[in-house]
C-alpha cells in the first residue's frame, strides 16, 4: 500500500475512533455544536424537488433532514435565509484537478519498439494500473475557482495513457485534509485513443492502432482472469479488478464517439463517453448509442471576420460550428440522452458560467442544466450521495440570492462537507434603483445598476454626467462626485439598513463642509427597447447540413425510381455499347434495360446524347479515413481502416463529381504486414457505418519495396526489422507460420489467447481475406507469390505492379489480378522501369487489370485514367473502360452487385454529359443504389448556397464582435494530401 493510500485509511480511521483520555484544567467544557439549521430557504432538494420556505438541517459533514416542518434539535446554530436560495453543489465527472503535469518524455535513442517496464503489460501505454492518488496534491487557487463556478465535488484523475487508470472523488474541502476531501480513491476507470507521455514506445502510431490495442488488451485480461497466463501482469491484473468501476472513455468528436460505442461490444465495457462538442451533426446516431455522455461546454469563440480577406481564411464547417456548438446540450436533452456538463477543455473554471449561459440562450432549460451538474454526473459515478440535498448525503450546497443559473445573480457560499467558503456577505442589501439627491438647490439623479454584488454608478445633473464612483462594503455605500468644471469631490457616506428605500447620511461638499443628506428612491425602469432588443438577441441557428460542410444535404437524399431515356449504355457486359436505349431504376436496382420502356411512376430523364455507365471503383484509394498507417509493428494485420473511416471528407464529394462511386481504403505501406482494408460506397451525408458495405468481402493490405524497409525513413528511424527485401520475405514466412502453430493450438481444443493479428493471417490462409499488395519490383513480385504457394493461399491482387509487365505470365499462373496506375513512372528508385503501356500489357496476357489512383486527386479523373490505356496499349474503348469499372469491382469481389450495367445489380451508375472517356466529360448525376448522391444542376445552386451561409454567418460574427464579444484570429486549414506513406492521424 503506498504511502498516501495508508495515510488516507490512517486518517479516516482516526477521525472516527480518536477520543479525549486526559483531563481538562482550564474550565468548564461547552462543546462546540456540529449542528446547523438554515431556514426559510427555497431548496432545491434535486433538479426535480423543490421546496420553497423550507429547511435544511446538517450535522458535521451529512444533511440530516430537509423538509418544510422539519424538527430543529437544541443548540442548533439557525441561519435565518429568507429570500434566499440553496441548490445542491456541482459535480465535475471529468477533471484533473490537482493532478501532477506530466512531461512528455523526450527520445535521445533510437524508436522504442519495446515495453520498458517489467511485471507489466506489453504496451507501455495501457497503465489501467495507475492509481491518481499517487499525482495528486490539493491545488486551493484552482479549488477557489471551481467553487465560485458551483462546482464542490471534482471526480478527477491523470490525463495520460490509452488506458489511464483510476480517479479520485474530491470534494473540495479547502479547510480539511486527504481524509474528507478524497470521498473515494477509486471512483472510475478511464481510456482514450491518446497515448502516454511517461513512454517512447512507438505502437500505436495511430488512432486504428489505439483501437486495435484497447480490444487486445479486453481479449488478454480475461485470457488472464482464466489464470492461463502464469506470469505476473500488474497491468492485467488492475484491469480486470477495475471491471466494475464506471469507465469513462474520452472519445473527443462524434467520430470517436461512435468508434468507442463499436469498441464497447468488443471489450465489453458500457463507457460513459466525453464527447467532443459536435454531436449536434449526427444526434440520431449518437441517441442509437443508447449511451451516457460528458459534454465540454468549450464553445469557440468568433472569427474576427472584419477584413475581408482575412474571413477566406475561415472554412464554412469552422463558421457553422461556431454558431451551432452552443445548441449541443439542448439537442441532447431534446432527445432524452443523458448527460454531464464539465469544465474539461476551458482554460479556467472561471469560464464555466459565461458558457453555461450561452448554452441556456441557445435553448438548454434550467433544470437540464441543474440535472447536467448535479444527479446525472453523480449517477455516472453510481454515487447517490453527490449531486442532491436528500438525507444522507453530503453536506454540499451553495446559498445563492436568487437563480443560480442567472447572471445577476450572487454566489455567498459555498458548503463542502458541512464547511462554509464564503464569497459574498448574505446579509448584504440590494441598493440598485435611481436616487434623487437636492443639494443647495441643485439636483442630482443617481443611478445604481449592474449586480447586486458588484454595482456599477452614473450621476448627472440637467443630463451631464460627472465624474463619479462607488464604493459598498458591509452595508456601508460610499460615493464621490464631482460637480461641471469642478477639480474637488462631494463625499457621500451611508448605512444601508432597509432595501429599496431612502438613502440617508452624512456628506462632505467640495467646499469641506458637512451635511445630513436624504436621497429618495425610484425603482429602475424596466425598457421595454431593451427587452425587445433581448429577445432578438437570442442566436439564429443555421441549418444542420449532412455532412456539416460545404456541399452537405439540407435533408439526406432518398432513392428515386428514374427511367433514362434514349441514353447511350456502357454496358460491361456481352450487349456491349448500346444507343438510344432506357434504363429503368426501382428500389435502388437496375430492372429493366430495352428500348421504349414505360416508366410505371419513375421521374423521367432524357439521356439524348448523353452517356450512362456503371460508377467508378477505385480499387487503391485512401480518402475517406482518419488515419492511413499504423507503422508501430512491421505486423499490424489486426488493425482495421473499418474503425476510422470519416465520412466527413470533402474527397467523398469531389469523387462522386468525377463519377467514382466504391472505393477501397487501403491501409498505408509503412510494413510488410499492413492493417484490413474497408470497402465503401461513397454515400455522401451518411455516417461511416451506412457506408461499409454490408458483409463486404475482407481485404488487407500487404506492401514490398523501399517503404517497408524504411529505406527512405532517414537513418534515424532505420531499426526495425525487415532492413531488406529479403528480411521481408522472411515475415511473411514467420508469420504466416505462427498463425499455422496459433491455428493448431484453437483446433486443439486446449485454452488459448484470442489474438487478432494471428486471426487476421489465418483468415489468409484459409482464403476467408484476401491481399491486395503494394508492389514494384519483379523480383519481390515473384516472392511473395512463391510464399502465398508455400501455405496454399493466393494473392488477390497486386497494386502499382509498374514492372508487372515482367511477370504478366506468372501472374497469369498464379492467377492474381493487376490494380496499376495509367502512367506514373519514375517518382522514386524502385519505378524506374515503369512504362506506361504496363496495364495493356498484364490485360494483353489475360490478367484483371485496373487502374487505381491512390491520389485525391487523381482519384476524381479515373475516368480520363482508362482512356490512357487506348492511347498507350490500343487497348479497345469497352475493355478501357472496364479498367475503372467492371475490372477493380471483380478484383474486390463486389462484382455481382456493381461494375455493369446489368438488371438485378445495385444502381450505382454515373450519367456523363460526353462520351465518359473524353477529357470534357462531366458526370451530371451520381447515384449509389438509386439515390443521387452528386447531381451538377443542384451542384452550382449549392455554390450559391454556400456563398450565402458564408455572408450570414460573416455578419453574425461581426455583429457578435460589435456587441462585445470575443474573438479568435482567423484560421486557415490545411487539407492534408494523403498518399500511401502518410503517418499521423487526421481526426
Amino acid at each position: 500500500m503506498n504511502y498516501k493510500l495508508t495515510l488516507l485509511v490512517f486518517l479516516l480511521t482516526y477521525s472516527v475512533f480518536a477520543q479525549e483520555y486526559h483531563p481538562k484544567n482550564d474550565g468548564v467544557k461547552t462543546p462546540k455544536s456540529s449542528s446547523v439549521a438554515f431556514t426559510n430557504a427555497t431548496i432545491y432538494v434535486n433538479p426535480s424537488t423543490i421546496l420553497k420556505q423550507a429547511s435544511l438541517l446538517i450535522k458535521d459533514d451529512k444533511v440530516v433532514a430537509v423538509g418544510k416542518n422539519i424538527s430543529i434539535p437544541k443548540n442548533t446554530q439557525t441561519i435565518n435565509l429568507e429570500g434566499k436560495f440553496i441548490y445542491p453543489s456541482f459535480i465535475d465527472v471529468y477533471s484533473n484537478f490537482g493532478m501532477k503535469a506530466i512531461e512528455k518524455k523526450h527520445n535521445q535513442n533510437r524508436p522504442q519498439y519495446d515495453s520498458n517496464r517489467k511485471g507489466y503489460y506489453w504496451n507501455d501505454h495501457i497503465r489501467p494500473e495507475t492509481n491518481a492518488l499517487d499525482y495528486f496534491n490539493y491545488d486551493n487557487k484552482k479549488a477557489t475557482e471551481l467553487l465560485k463556478a458551483g462546482f464542490g465535488i471534482v471526480n478527477t484523475h491523470q490525463l495520460d495513457g490509452i488506458a489511464s487508470g483510476t480517479g479520485l472523488l474530491v470534494a473540495l474541502n479547502k479547510n480539511g485534509n486527504i481524509s474528507n476531501q478524497v470521498l473515494d480513491n477509486q471512483s472510475a476507470q478511464y481510456f482514450s485513443f491518446k497515448k502516454s507521455k511517461l513512454s517512447n514506445q512507438k505502437y500505436p502510431t495511430s488512432l486504428m492502432g489505439s483501437i486495435a490495442l484497447l480490444r487486445q488488451v479486453a481479449y488478454d485480461a480475461d485470457y488472464y482472469q482464466q489464470g492461463h497466463i502464469k506470469t505476473t501482469d500488474l497491468s492485467l491484473e488492475a484491469y480486470n479488478n477495475h471491471k466494475n468501476l464506471p469507465a469513462i472513455f474520452n472519445a473527443g468528436s462524434w467520430l470517436n464517439d461512435l468508434r468507442v460505442n463499436n469498441l464497447s461490444k468488443d471489450t465489453k465495457i458500457k463507457y460513459t463517453i466525453l464527447g467532443g462538442g459536435d454531436e449536434y451533426q449526427h444526434i440520431d446516431k449518437i441517441k442509437a448509442t443508447n449511451t451516457t455522455y460528458i459534454l465540454p461546454v468549450n464553445f469557440p469563440k468568433a472569427y474576427d471576420v472584419s477584413d475581408p480577406f482575412q474571413a477566406s481564411k475561415v472554412s464554412l464547417e469552422d463558421m457553422k460550428h461556431w454558431n451551432l456548438a452552443p445548441s449541443n446540450p439542448k439537442l441532447f436533452a431534446k432527445n432524452n440522452i443523458p448527460f454531464a456538463l464539465t469544465t474539461h477543455k476551458l482554460k479556467s473554471a472561471t469560464d464555466f458560467n459565461k458558457m453555461l449561459q450561452k448554452a441556456i440562450t441557445n435553448g438548454l432549460t434550467e433544470t437540464e442544466a441543474l440535472t447536467a451538474l448535479t444527479t446525472t454526473p453523480a449517477a455516472i459515478l453510481k454515487n447517490n450521495k453527490i449531486g442532491n440535498l436528500q438525507k444522507g448525503s453530503y453536506a454540499n450546497f451553495m446559498i445563492s440570492s436568487g437563480n443560480i443559473f442567472d447572471s445577476e445573480n450572487i454566489l455567498y457560499e459555498h458548503w463542502v462537507m458541512g464547511k462554509p467558503n464564503v464569497f459574498e456577505n448574505k446579509s448584504k442589501i440590494d441598493i440598485r434603483g435611481n436616487y434623487k439627491l437636492t443639494l443647495k438647490g441643485k439636483e442630482y439623479n443617481i443611478s445604481i445598476k449592474g449586480k447586486i454584488a458588484r454595482p456599477t454608478l452614473e450621476v448627472t445633473q440637467d443630463t451631464i454626467k460627472l465624474t463619479s464612483k462607488l464604493s459598498y462594503k458591509n452595508n456601508w455605500l460610499n460615493i464621490h462626485f464631482k460637480d461641471h468644471e469642478k477639480t474637488t469631490y462631494n463625499r457621500l457616506v451611508a448605512k444601508i439598513t432597509n432595501p429599496k428605500s431612502t438613502i440617508n447620511g452624512k456628506i462632505t461638499l467640495s467646499n469641506g463642509t458637512d451635511e445630513q443628506f436624504i436621497a429618495n428612491y425610484f425603482p429602475l425602469e424596466k425598457n421595454k427597447k431593451d427587452n425587445s432588443e433581448k429577445q432578438k438577441s437570442t442566436p439564429e441557428l443555421v441549418a444542420i447540413s449532412y455532412p456539416n460542410m460545404p456541399y452537405g444535404f439540407k435533408q439526406k437524399p432518398k432513392k428515386e425510381d428514374i427511367l433514362f431515356k434514349n441514353v447511350t449504355v456502357w454496358t460491361n457486359e456481352s450487349e456491349g455499347v448500346l444507343k438510344n436505349t432506357d434504363v429503368l431504376i426501382k428500389d435502388g436496382k437496375i430492372v429493366k434495360i430495352g428500348t421504349n420502356l414505360k416508366n410505371n411512376g419513375a421521374k423521367i430523364i432524357d439521356g439524348t446524347g448523353k452517356h450512362l455507365t456503371a460508377g467508378i471503383v477505385d480499387e487503391h484509394s485512401h480518402i475517406a479515413t482518419s488515419a492511413v498507417n499504423e507503422s508501430g509493428h512491421n505486423s499490424t494485420a489486426e488493425v482495421s481502416i473499418g474503425d476510422v473511416v470519416n465520412s466527413n471528407d470533402i474527397n467523398i464529394y469531389r469523387n462522386l463529381a468525377g463519377g467514382v462511386t466504391t472505393i477501397q481504403i487501403l491501409h498505408g505501406s509503412a510494413n510488410p504486414i499492413g492493417g484490413q482494408s474497408a470497402l465503401i460506397k461513397l454515400k455522401w451525408g451518411a455516417t461511416p457505418d451506412e457506408m461499409l458495405i454490408p458483409n463486404a468481402p475482407k481485404f488487407i493490405k500487404f506492401a514490398l519495396g523501399e517503404n517497408v524497409k524504411q529505406s527512405n525513413w532517414g537513418d534515424y528511424e532505420r531499426v526495425r526489422f525487415p532492413q531488406t527485401r529479403m528480411g521481408v520475405e522472411q515475415v511473411y514466412i514467420d508469420y504466416f507460420t505462427r498463425a499455422k502453430e496459433y491455428e493448431a493450438k484453437k483446433k486443439s481444443g486446449q485454452p488459448y489467447r484470442k489474438d487478432v493479428e494471428l486471426e487476421t493471417l489465418l483468415e489468409i490462409i484459409n482464403k476467408e481475406r484476401f491481399i491486395s499488395c503494394h508492389s514494384y519490383q519483379q523480383a519481390e513480385i515473384t516472392m511473395l507469390m512463391r510464399v502465398a504457394e508455400q501455405f496454399n493461399f493466393n494473392i488477390n491482387t497486386f497494386t502499382h505492379i509498374l514492372e508487372g509487365y515482367k511477370v504478366a505470365d506468372k501472374m497469369k499462373k498464379h492467377g492474381v489480378g493487376g490494380s496499376t496506375f495509367s502512367d506514373w513512372w519514375a517518382y522514386k528508385y524502385e519505378v524506374n522501369d515503369a512504362i506506361p503501356h504496363n496495364g495493356a500489357i498484364m490485360h494483353n496476357a489475360g490478367i484483371t487489370v485496373a487502374f487505381n489512383s491512390d491520389d485525391a486527386e487523381m482519384s476524381r479523373r479515373l475516368n480520363q485514367e482508362a482512356a490512357k490505356a487506348v492511347k498507350y496499349g490500343n487497348v479497345p474503348e469497352e475493355e478501357a473502360w472496364k479498367f475503372v469499372t467492371l475490372n477493380p469491382a471483380k478484383l474486390l469481389h463486389l462484382d455481382k452487385n456493381i461494375g455493369s450495367i446489368k438488371v438485378g445489380k445495385d444502381a450505382d451508375i454515373v450519367l456523363w454529359n460526353n462520351h465518359p472517356m473524353s477529357v470534357y466529360a462531366k458526370a451530371e448525376k451520381t447515384m449509389i443504389e438509386g439515390v443521387v448522391y452528386f447531381d451538377l444542376q443542384k451542384d452550382l445552386e449549392l455554390r450559391k448556397t454556400i456563398k450565402e451561409e458564408r455572408n450570414k454567418l460573416i455578419n453574425m460574427m461581426i455583429n457578435d464582435k460589435n456587441n462585445g464579444g470575443k474573438t479568435q484570429s482567423p484560421k486557415k486549414k490545411e487539407k492534408k494530401h494523403i498518399h500511401c506513406d502518410f503517418e499521423g492521424d487526421l481526426h
